[in-house]
């Protein structure tokens, strides 16, 4: 069994915007090509180019339609490792392997520890590990550690991938710890959300909820409301509509 830190310096984590998120897959595809050629061992592929396609993602995207009366809406919604306070994938594991860093929160998977059992897969009440089939090892989001620490990238390059790559900026990385951080504010401001709280495991990353729209008034044609109308046909309307 591992142990948890007592405390840590920072909580450095992400806050995920569904109000913003389009579900173009950027931040996933993105994760997929820096964790692959980076550093760390390559995530595996399976059949890439057949119908059986298979292999670790660290990054997933799934999608709901939602109904609340007229706002209805597609709800996008971008899962990864939330490096939780609390992770049951760290005490669950028996070599050592998963951890959590005193220094900055993150929790990750030394794969020279690994033995591939999958009990923090089990533990996770996420389901945000993946078991690599060719490594034989546990992967999962890292927020791109060998990233944002680096030296060699230039320092707004010192963010996770996903967050680098997002289209429609649904993503933001900071300290959590800080609460004069531009997340920690943001997640004030938008009354951000842990992840199945009930579960008691105190997830770092955050989720804004998406904001109530306003239901638009119906689009009528010129037609229904005569305007752009002229000479017969605007005579045409007026009589029809003292017809009733």
């Amino acid at each position: 069994m591992t142990g948890l830190p007592e405390g840590t310096g920072k909580k450095l984590g992400l806050v995920i915007d569904l109000d913003t998120c389009v579900g173009c897959h950027a931040c996933a595809v993105n994760c997929k090509e820096w964790n692959t050629g980076g550093d760390l061992v390559p995530l595996a592929d399976a059949d890439p180019y057949g119908t059986a396609v298979s292999g670790a993602w660290l990054n997933r995207i799934h999608s709901f339609e939602c109904r609340q009366g007229e706002d209805t809406r597609l709800v996008h919604f971008p899962k990864s490792c939330l490096h939780c306070d609390d992770a049951p994938c760290v005490t669950v594991c028996p070599t050592g392997a998963s951890l959590k860093r005193a220094e900055d929160g993150i929790v990750l998977v030394d794969e020279d520890r690994c033995m591939g059992c999958g009990l923090c897969a089990w533990a996770c009440p996420y389901g945000a590990r993946e078991m690599d089939p060719a490594a034989g090892v546990m992967k999962k989001c890292t927020l791109c550690v060998d990233r944002i620490y680096s030296e060699d990238l230039p320092e707004e390059d010192r963010i996770p991938a996903c967050v680098r790559t997002c289209p429609a900026n649904a993503r933001h990385f900071g300290d959590l710890a800080d609460p004069d951080s531009d997340v920690s504010r943001l997640v004030a401001e938008r009354g951000g959300i842990d992840l199945m709280a009930e579960m008691g495991t105190k997830p770092v990353n955050k989720y804004l909820p998406p904001r109530r729209r306003e239901t638009p008034p119906p689009v009528r044609a010129p037609a229904e409301t005569g305007e752009g109308l002229t000479g017969f046909w605007k005579w045409l309307d007026g009589a029809l509509e003292k017809l009733g």
